[in-house]
């Protein structure tokens, strides 16, 4: 058993969608959550860059003692977390990669929508996923512009969110997409404008948070850290950006709840 805390990091708010899996499914488990916010998005940067900001957090939240660290990023996975497990062999990681795999076996149409960053989708994770998994389907590609910066500036049922939702979707489903996959952590926050801009057409919208968090669970039991019962969790959150951004994340995070949290912290 262990009651140090999970760390979970991401580009910025995006991979709040995979802190709420985690911590409605391990109550008993600690949370530190580290958004950049100072640099993203991540989707347009090199790789080498993602890389280092990758390996820069991860330092950050090994110094606050993580016993786990979920990298709840798409592009940051792409890009960076091969070397991660090089870098900390000791740490036990947790990637993340677009859900093509279920996707595929759960297609009808044979038509398998990825919506993504432009890094994510010319990762080599995800070109060896579509090659493994994809064989006589069609995985119909497209970059979520604007999705990530309406996401971080709580713009998403601004009228110009959904005009940018509907252009980089319809095409998707024009295509004859019946699922589609969203290839970013940041993108479950729009699912509120992606069902609106599908309305009544027979299509499923798929992420990969439940999957990571199961995931997690499995690393925890392998490597006998899970959190004592009854432990009382800690949510802590960490940023490069600011203290507002801090305050932004722990409001995303619990919405109208209260819960009890320790002071937020940046970098």
């Amino acid at each position: 058993m262990s009651d140090a805390p999970i760390g979970i990091y991401d580009s910025g708010f995006g991979g709040l969608t995979v802190w709420r899996e985690i911590r409605r499914a391990l109550p008993d488990e600690s949370l530190i959550y580290l958004g950049d916010g100072k640099n993203c998005p991540y989707g347009s940067l090199p790789e080498q860059r993602v890389a280092e900001l990758a390996e820069a957090a991860v330092r950050r939240l090994m110094d606050e003692g993580c016993k786990l660290i979920v990298v709840a990023c798409n592009t940051a996975t792409a890009a960076a977390i091969e070397h991660l497990r090089e870098m900390f062999p000791a740490m036990p990681f947790v990637g993340l990669e677009p859900a093509v795999k279920p996707a595929c076996l759960r297609t009808r149409s044979g038509v398998v929508g990825v919506v993504a960053t432009e890094r994510s989708l010319s990762g080599r994770k995800f070109l060896a996923t579509v090659a493994r998994y994809g064989g006589g389907k069609r995985i119909v590609t497209a970059v979520g512009r604007g999705w990530v910066e309406a996401v971080e500036a709580d713009a998403e049922q601004a009228p110009e969110t959904e005009r940018r939702v509907r252009e980089v979707l319809e095409p998707v489903i024009a295509a004859g997409a019946d699922i589609i996959v969203l290839g970013c952590t940041h993108y479950p926050f729009l699912r509120p404008v992606i069902e609106r801009v599908i309305g009544d057409r027979d299509i499923e919208v798929i992420d990969s948070g439940a999957a990571v968090e199961k995931r997690v669970e499995s690393l925890l039991d392998a490597h006998g850290l899970r959190a004592s019962a009854g432990h009382g969790a800690v949510y802590r959150f960490l940023s490069m950006a600011d203290g507002d951004y801090c305050e932004r994340l722990r409001r995303k995070a619990f919405a109208d709840e209260v819960v009890r949290q320790e002071k937020n912290d940046y970098i």
